[in-house]
């Protein structure tokens, strides 16, 4: 996992200061040995940094990994057909029968899936996202079926639909993500 730029700017920042400040504090009134010793002070709290730096990379990249592992595994699993059932007639209601959907019925079936995807996403686990992914492939590819008797307008309202469905799906595998690589406190490790 990459650092991101906030963290690199910080870490430039902090790295670089420490020294220079240090050797601005001892050159107006030192000997050339005290400078001496304050550079190598400052080298050696440089390194310091840069240990404690790499070592946070390596961590979290560590936990990003396992975190990658457990959600591979997870998607291997195959779905279970009557709970993918279960999840069609939850989020699609009176839209759960894709294979019989119209043309005019595709946008309220999109609208359907996200008002329900918005209402129960909070409490979703990682698997319960796995079978509304199900649902809204499924529904993708119905849309695919149809889409070329789509008025323009509505193929516009189910693109803009179907990337908001990928975005909260996103989001929540981001925030998954984060709460797996956080330094947690110590009395929860």
């Amino acid at each position: 996992m990459k650092p991101t730029a906030a963290f690199r700017r910080r870490l430039a920042t902090t790295l670089l200061a420490a020294p220079a400040l240090s050797l601005l504090l001892t050159a107006c009134d030192s000997t050339p040995r005290e400078r001496q010793e304050a550079v190598k002070d400052s080298a050696h709290k440089l390194d310091t940094l840069a240990d404690k730096a790499g070592n946070a990379i390596e961590r979290i990249g560590h936990r990003a990994a396992r975190f990658d592992s457990v959600s591979r595994a997870r998607s291997r699993q195959p779905l279970d057909t009557v709970a993918t059932a279960a999840f069609a007639q939850e989020l699609l209601g009176s839209y759960a029968n894709l294979g019989a959907l119209t043309v005019d019925q595709l946008d309220p079936a999109y609208t359907q899936l996200l008002r329900q995807t918005r209402a129960k996403r909070r409490e979703w686990t990682q698997r319960d996202w796995d079978y509304a992914t199900s649902v809204f492939d499924r529904l993708n590819a119905r849309y695919r079926a149809l889409r070329l008797d789509l008025p323009a307008r509505q193929e516009i309202h189910i693109k803009a639909l179907q990337a908001e469905f990928e975005t909260l799906e996103t989001t929540r595998d981001l925030k998954d993500l984060r709460e797996a690589v956080r330094d947690k406190p110590a009395t929860a490790r």
